[in-house]
């Protein structure tokens, strides 16, 4: 884990607009997604290089994304961070 995974800008909240799906990005380097109903559906680790974000999930795929005027663009996905 990186030094600047604990201090970008993006740690927080980040969802769908219809809140169906929910990424947590913890301080400590690690994600905890929720889908519908069933949370943490999707466990791991993550780091943020710049605006590129990179996850490894605790079952072994890998998934990123980007970070474009404070809107996260991930596999297909539009989450804006909760406020």
């Amino acid at each position: 884990m990186t030094s600047q995974t604990l201090s970008h800008p993006y740690v927080g909240m980040w969802e769908t607009t219809d809140g169906r799906i929910r990424h947590q990005l913890l301080p400590n380097g690690r994600y905890d997604e929720a889908r519908g109903s069933r949370e943490s559906a999707y466990r791991g680790r993550y780091e943020v290089s710049g605006n590129h974000i990179e996850y490894w999930d605790d079952t072994g795929f890998t998934a990123d994304g980007d970070f474009v005027d404070d809107v996260l663009h991930h596999a297909g996905m539009v989450l804006y961070r909760k406020q």
